[in-house]
């Protein structure tokens, strides 16, 4: 084994210490607006720390009286994870399929090269079209409706992804358990898609967070909180003429906390995959 100094051995820690700090700072920035008062906020100088805690405006947003700003924060909440959840799915049940079979038939790649394309295409381009359509199927705001439109999104990335990890497969496997006696869908099943788990964790992870964060289709396609998403609901806490911007970083702490949970989970997924997709050999 090389041994490393002790002067590379700290410059390497100081580096990963500056990079933390750079990429938790401004989250720890918005916690610290979220307890401080509306005074310390305004105050010149700035108050870098609040005198006082205080936590009502997470009382507040989780509130769920009627009328409420919390329980505005809340319905959003439920159509955001609704919505990023059936979009996950249906990603993932159409490019598990999709990418083994480009992935096994190289002389169709050229499809999934045709559909990444169309993310050369600013939003905004597909914004008539798909309105239209939610219209004439009569799923303007609604929950699936716009799930349906993230699937558009969503299901050419996970193709990809899922299309890259199929890749790295070797096919010998799956043509010696053809040899054994086993069908297609029971390779598949037994010994391709466990293989394939990490890559599956990768792209239900990133989907999840393509659908969260997503927020120009979702402000043309709802109008009220039968399907309004956590993004447009933050947005209008800071649509009126006077904005409490601790509200509004309250809202983005709530709003952050469920990806970072789905991220753990899946992390876990994703090690479990690395762990137990491996073939013992007899």
């Amino acid at each position: 084994m090389e041994r490393k100094s002790l002067g590379f051995t700290i410059f390497i820690h100081a580096c990963a210490l500056l990079l933390a700090a750079i990429i938790l700072a401004p989250i720890a920035w918005l916690f610290i607006m979220s307890i401080s008062p509306a005074a310390d906020l305004a105050a010149k100088p700035l108050r870098w720390w609040p005198q006082a805690a205080d936590f009502s405006r997470y009382r507040q947003l989780l509130s769920t009286a009627e009328n409420s700003a919390g329980a505005a924060f809340t319905s959003s909440l439920r159509n955001s994870l609704e919505i990023a959840g059936m979009a996950t799915l249906a990603a993932l049940a159409l490019a598990i399929p999709a990418g083994w079979a480009v992935s096994r038939t190289p002389t169709i790649g050229w499809s999934l090269s045709m559909v990444i394309a169309t993310y050369m295409l600013p939003p905004v381009a597909l914004a008539v079209p798909l309105y239209m359509g939610l219209s004439h199927l009569g799923l303007l705001n609604n929950v699936f409706g716009l799930a349906l439109v993230y699937l558009t999104i969503l299901a050419p990335f996970t193709t990809w992804l899922m299309k890259s990890g199929f890749d790295s497969i070797p096919r010998e496997i799956e043509a010696a358990a053809m040899i054994d006696g086993a069908g297609l869908f029971q390779t598949l099943r037994i010994i391709t898609l466990p293989l394939a788990a990490p890559v599956m964790a990768t792209s239900a992870l990133f989907a999840v967070l393509l659908a969260w964060d997503e927020f120009f289709y979702a402000l043309l396609f709802t109008s009220d909180q039968r399907a309004k998403t956590l993004t447009v609901a933050i947005a209008d806490l800071a649509g009126g003429r006077v904005s409490d911007y601790g509200l509004i970083a309250t809202a983005g702490v709530l709003a952050a906390l469920p990806p970072v949970l789905i991220g753990l989970v899946m992390q876990r997924a994703l090690i479990s995959g690395l762990t137990s997709g491996g073939v013992k050999g007899r």
